[in-house]
């Protein structure tokens, strides 16, 4: 099996510049975590770009979802920031006969203490099982991005009330 990844900035990916005390975007890392963890699917990665998700417009998200729809790959992952994750979710979802799954991380994935690592380990599960869609896999759960909110507060992603 193929997964198809897409790298498009966010938390995820940053690290720390100690000299000016700010986090900017270092290389994408996954390809390096997944081999760390000895995964025994093909992942195929390709960054789209290296931004912070409040900065992405409409633009950007075009981006990612003709990138979805040139490749011939039906398991999907995005790397993304989990603050514009569920809008550029919602733009993909009449996209059909692929499997895509969003994820991101709180902190950056070079970071001791980060949701990072569990988030993509999540995120390759999510993708394999799921059956053709959107998802978001955040924080433990597979959420509908049609029916989900970032709760900035307590750091995690939640359902929202119906």
């Amino acid at each position: 099996m193929q997964i198809k990844i897409f790298t498009t900035g966010g938390t995820f990916d940053k690290v720390y510049f100690d000299a000016e005390s700010e986090f900017r975007f270092g290389e994408p890392i996954v390809g390096a975590l997944l081999e760390e963890a000895n995964v025994s699917f093909a992942p195929d990665i390709e960054s789209l770009m290296q931004k912070d998700s409040l900065d992405l417009d409409d633009d950007d998200r075009g981006r990612i979802r003709q990138a979805i729809e040139r490749t011939d790959n039906d398991r999907i992952l995005i790397i993304h920031g989990t603050d514009g994750m569920v809008a550029t979710a919602r733009r993909l979802l009449d996209v059909t006969d692929k499997t895509i799954v969003l994820f991101g991380a709180m902190q950056p994935a070079r970071m001791r203490y980060s949701d990072a690592i569990f988030n993509l380990g999540f995120a390759c599960a999510a993708v394999q099982l799921l059956p053709p869609g959107v998802y978001l896999a955040m924080n433990g759960q597979v959420f509908d991005p049609r029916r989900v909110v970032k709760n900035r507060a307590r750091s995690r992603f939640e359902p929202l009330e119906e």
